[in-house]
């Protein structure tokens, strides 16, 4: 960075105004940047008056949904500021055509208003008329191109300033939410060079191109460890050096229930066990939700297994790694390994492998909700399982967890592109750092 650059930066961090800058109630912005309301865009017919939340009176059913038709985007389906069109619902194009209102696209920057509100796309080339809005989602269509590009808005609102808005404006009792009226009160900082806008909308592209490449390798690795162990854990791949039967056991013989609990408050962290692994309580949900007092809760130590009777045939399961100890809620089981035959380490994976969830799935009973299903505790541990020496399984081991650290550094590079781009779109979308048109 040019000493200039970061004498400018530091100059406008401290609150000082540098030449050619001025100070407004979003900041020190450059002298010849705006600052407009979505609303004055609208009335100088900028972009075209976002509809108001309610796409009509009628909402799709179940019946209503196609496998290929009118895409319906939910505001899920704009998590982490994508949009998947492949992935998202569809419906019959009567049932649209009936809702009347709601009708997007392509160009148009979405932006989610209720629950998860701030997460916002460019809708991406579609091969249908127009595609149709869940209520929780608002559009919002450039008419002028030549003083507004809608990449620009579009990373405009995923910059920290417009998100801080969103988030002071958005709080609802319940959940939150922001209505078209104080939609139209949000306040975007606009280059008046559309050059410079479409420059800054470029540069942050180049980085969610790198992000995504990042992504999808992330994604192949990941189904090149699940064929992997599909194939290594099962025998029908053996490593070099290795060869004769697998012995057969019953998962009773593989592991033993412990039962050790707390005997005074916040004895130690509270844990959850989450698709991402055994973490604590407090990175999960940004705060400890376990109760008041934890006293009595169940003591896991490092290599136990951990799962909810309730999910486990959905996976929801993990061996102890990050941690020498911790506790849990009362109502997870944990185990430890029964070493002479099973080794701890090929533990983690055999019990996390399809083989296994099939094994959990036979012995889990659906109960009166389609998600939860009761455990069959006797059923389970009574189940019979292939496994090969402890010898073998280490080796195997080695193997998966050569992998997963392969993927552990792909991650870290992956949240390194996110947090470089965050800090660029923050000197971009502000002016701190100008670029050359």
């Amino acid at each position: 960075m040019k000493p200039e650059i970061k004498e400018r930066i530091e100059k406008i961090n401290r609150g000082q105004v540098p030449e050619g800058y001025k100070e407004t109630k979003l900041g020190i912005i450059p002298s010849k940047w705006e600052i407009r309301t979505i609303g004055q865009l609208v009335e100088d017919g900028i972009i075209q008056k976002p509809m108001d939340g309610n796409h009509g009176a009628l909402h799709p059913t179940s019946k209503d949904y196609v496998d290929k038709g009118i895409p319906f985007i939910l505001a899920t389906d704009l998590e982490g500021n994508k949009l998947s069109l492949s992935k998202c619902k569809h419906i019959k194009k009567e049932v649209a055509d009936k809702l009347q209102k709601g009708f997007s696209v392509e160009g148009d920057v979405l932006l989610t208003h209720k629950g998860s509100v701030g997460n916002t796309v460019v809708v991406p080339k579609i091969e249908t008329e127009y595609i149709m809005l869940t209520p929780q989602v608002t559009f919002y269509r450039v008419n002028d191109r030549d003083k507004l590009s809608n990449y620009y808005l579009h990373y405009h609102f995923q910059g920290e300033t417009f998100q801080r808005q969103l988030k002071v404006m958005s709080k609802g009792a319940t959940r939150d939410y922001i209505g078209i009226v104080a939609q139209n009160n949000l306040e975007i900082i606009l280059p008046t060079d559309i050059k410079e806008q479409q420059k800054i909308a470029d540069i942050l592209s180049t980085w969610d191109k790198a992000i995504e490449l990042k992504e999808k390798l992330i994604e192949q690795k990941k189904e090149q460890k699940k064929g992997l162990m599909q194939r290594l854990l099962t025998g029908k791949v053996r490593l070099p050096g290795f060869k004769g039967e697998w012995i057969k056991l019953k998962i009773k013989d593989l592991i033993k229930e412990v039962n050790d609990r707390t005997t005074q408050n916040n004895q130690y962290e509270v844990l959850s066990v989450t698709k991402n692994g055994i973490v604590p309580q407090r990175e999960q949900f940004n705060k400890q939700i376990a109760s008041e007092d934890n006293t009595g809760y169940k003591i896991v130590r490092r290599y136990n297994l951990v799962f909810s009777t309730m999910n486990l045939w959905m996976g929801s399961l993990d061996v102890l790694t990050t941690h020498d100890i911790g506790i849990v809620s009362p109502a997870y089981k944990v185990f430890e390994f029964i070493e002479q035959n099973i080794n701890p380490l090929f533990g983690k994976y055999f019990m996390l492998s399809d083989y296994m969830i099939r094994i959990y799935k036979l012995n889990s009973e659906q109960g009166a909700s389609i998600v939860r299903r009761n455990l069959d505790m006797d059923g389970l541990l009574s189940s019979i399982v292939s496994v090969p020496p402890v010898e073998e399984q280490l080796e195997i081991s080695k193997v998966l967890q050569s992998a997963d650290d392969e993927l552990t550094l792909l991650n870290s590079e992956l949240e390194a592109l996110k947090q470089q781009k965050k800090g660029l779109m923050q000197l971009l979308l502000t002016g701190k750092i100008r670029v050359k048109c």
